[in-house]
């Protein structure tokens, strides 16, 4: 493995971090590790641009799964984008669900993009 593939990685579980951090202060420190200011984050319920839309995003996302984060179970990259698989775990350690993100990193190694595909109850 490479040292750009193990920044990689880093600033992947940073994210994901994030995800599970309780307060939108710690949120924002991960983001600062992790994302560019810019980034934009789709999945099948939602999109969101820029830091303060994604923050939102994962406060609704922690009233609805309190203690709810994501567990990365298996990590691709190259060339500057990557496929995570992982699942959905509650604050009690129970896997809800699971699921696959595809980032993209910008020249600076932070995430400009994120990209996350699971079921939801209508599909």
């Amino acid at each position: 493995m490479t040292e750009q593939q193990i920044d990689e990685r880093e600033t992947w579980e940073t994210y994901a971090a994030s995800w599970k951090a309780a307060s939108e202060t710690e949120k924002k420190a991960l983001f600062a590790e992790s994302l560019a200011l810019d980034c934009v984050y789709t999945d099948p319920i939602a999109r969101t641009e820029g830091w303060d839309e994604l923050t939102a995003y994962m406060v609704d996302f922690h009233r609805q799964v309190p203690g709810g984060h994501f567990v990365t179970r298996s990590f691709q990259v190259h060339h500057g984008v990557c496929l995570a698989q992982w699942d959905m775990v509650a604050g009690d350690g129970t896997v809800l669900g699971d699921g696959i993100s595809y980032g993209q990193f910008g020249d600076d190694g932070r995430l400009i993009a994120m990209t996350g595909f699971f079921d939801t109850p209508d599909q």
